[in-house]
């Protein structure tokens, strides 16, 4: 393996993606644990990498949301394609869970009741010699309105429903069939 700036960078990130998901193992108590591996491209590792060693997180935090009947709300985004959970980045001066709040908060505006840390997925990254690990936090809310309201800053988001029977093209479709059969 290369031993160079890019190497060390990747180093740091696991580091700090090991200290993020030990203050959210001491900071809340039950939760879904899931892997994943990324492979990317070398351009996109960087990014990845300088996201991690901001906050942990290469893909930010993220709400799973449901109403008593066991629907879910995802939002439709146009960037990847698919119907996914709510989130996106941590700010600097932002807490996972103030991240996962804001972020669905402009993504399906909508009032929900925050319970906890549902799962937290860590993330293998690697491109060609190189990588490096995050973490991904996913927030459980119960919906407390009910209509999606979109106010979308990065106009990444053309829609925000709910469902019984989640879409096939929905990412990470695997993980909340799991969450939803083991909470729900």
């Amino acid at each position: 393996m290369a031993f160079d700036e890019l190497t060390v960078r990747a180093d740091e990130a696991s580091r700090r993606a090991d200290e993020a998901y030990r203050h959210l193992e001491s900071r809340y108590d039950a939760f879904l644990e899931r892997e994943r591996h990324k492979r990317v491209s070398r351009r996109r590792f960087s990014t990845l990498v300088d996201r991690i060693r901001t906050s942990g997180a290469p893909y930010g935090a993220h709400t799973i949301v449901y109403r008593s009947s066991g629907e879910l709300l995802l939002v439709r985004h146009d960037g990847v394609d698919l119907w996914v959970l709510p989130g996106g980045g941590v700010d600097s001066d932002e807490s996972f869970a103030e991240a996962a709040r804001r972020e669905l908060d402009e993504e399906a505006g909508i009032d929900v009741s925050y319970e906890g840390l549902a799962m937290v997925s860590t993330v293998e990254i690697e491109t060609r010699g190189y990588r490096t690990r995050g973490v991904l936090p996913i927030f459980a809310a119960r919906a407390e309105s009910v209509e999606p309201e979109i106010a979308d800053p990065d106009d990444e988001i053309s829609a925000a429903r709910w469902f019984s029977r989640l879409p096939d093209d929905t990412r990470d479709r695997d993980d909340l069939v799991a969450w939803r059969r083991e909470y729900l």
